[in-house]
């Protein structure tokens, strides 16, 4: 171990998110001895981030205090089991999934290893512009209560803000990224496909405020940021956006569809729609679909 409380950390995962944080660790200190991963087909991006670190195997990371696991979430549990018999006593064995709290650890822990779960609510491109973007981030931190002040000074030290998620709302904590996030980029790729169709490439500069403006306003307010046909029960407007959604792309107009209905129905147990305006719309999308 280092001194003056630095640590000797082994990243497990060449991936987009691994060697991001074991560089945020080394620029607050901590020595990173190595990058274990099956293949090294990352190797240019890795080495850009982890300059002279070594390769090592999976097996030699566990010489390291600190085993950080950065790999895909249906991966880490056979990982874990695979490398539990390399696992010391004592030392810190940390997961970056979003899916899966301490029991996935448990082959380690049983062990003797100090599990802690630590997600970065962010998406990487396994560049340094990540290290910028950890600033403030929030971090989901699942760990005993004794090694809450480890999980927490390990966050802060990537420059992030850590946030406690039980272990067992961890997967429920995933879905609401995933759905948000994820989704999100679909959502925005269709709306993207469609105003091509119809302003050319200025379909992003025409997209971007709207959309940026209806994030914000998502996030304060919730469905009271909902504006548009449905929440006006404009149930004409809607089935022209199908008619012509349908023409130019059938999968957008469907997603328009499921969304509209699902936005009525909010609207109307939040009291922004009537019964009668979310009637009709309804009923809209119904003589829409295909």
């Amino acid at each position: 171990m280092n001194t003056a409380g630095r640590l000797d950390v082994a990243v497990v995962g060449a991936g987009r998110v691994g060697p991001v944080l074991g560089a945020a660790l080394r620029a607050a200190g901590h020595r990173v001895t190595g990058v274990a991963a099956r293949t090294r087909r990352d190797a240019e991006r890795v080495e850009a981030l982890l300059p002279d670190v070594p390769w090592i195997e999976p097996a030699q990371a566990f010489a390291a205090d600190l085993v950080l696991l950065a790999v895909p979430d249906d991966t880490l549990g056979p990982l874990v089991a695979d490398l539990a018999p390399h696992v010391r006593a004592g030392q810190l064995v940390v997961h970056t999934c979003g899916l899966h709290g301490l029991g996935v650890l448990d082959p380690a822990a049983q062990r003797g290893a100090l599990p802690l779960a630590l997600h970065p609510a962010m998406t990487f491109t396994g560049t340094s512009l990540d290290l910028q973007r950890l600033l403030g981030a929030a971090v989901a931190v699942t760990s005993s209560p004794v090694l809450a002040p480890v999980a927490d000074a390990l966050v802060r030290e990537w420059g992030s803000t850590p946030v406690v998620v039980a272990d067992a709302d961890r997967p429920l904590y995933h879905a609401a990224l995933a759905h948000g996030s994820n989704h999100l980029v679909t959502l925005v790729a269709q709306a993207l496909d469609a105003a091509r169709a119809a302003v050319g490439e200025d379909a992003g500069r025409v997209l971007r405020p709207l959309l940026q403006a209806a994030l914000d306003n998502a996030l304060r307010d919730g469905d009271e940021a909902l504006t548009g046909p449905v929440a006006r029960g404009d149930a004409g407007t809607v089935a022209t956006h199908l008619r012509v959604l349908a023409a130019q792309d059938p999968a957008t107009a469907a997603t328009y569809a499921q969304l509209a209905g699902v936005a009525a129905d909010r609207a109307q147990a939040a009291g922004r729609l009537t019964d009668t305006a979310a009637k009709a719309v309804r009923g809209a999308l119904t003589a829409g679909e295909p």
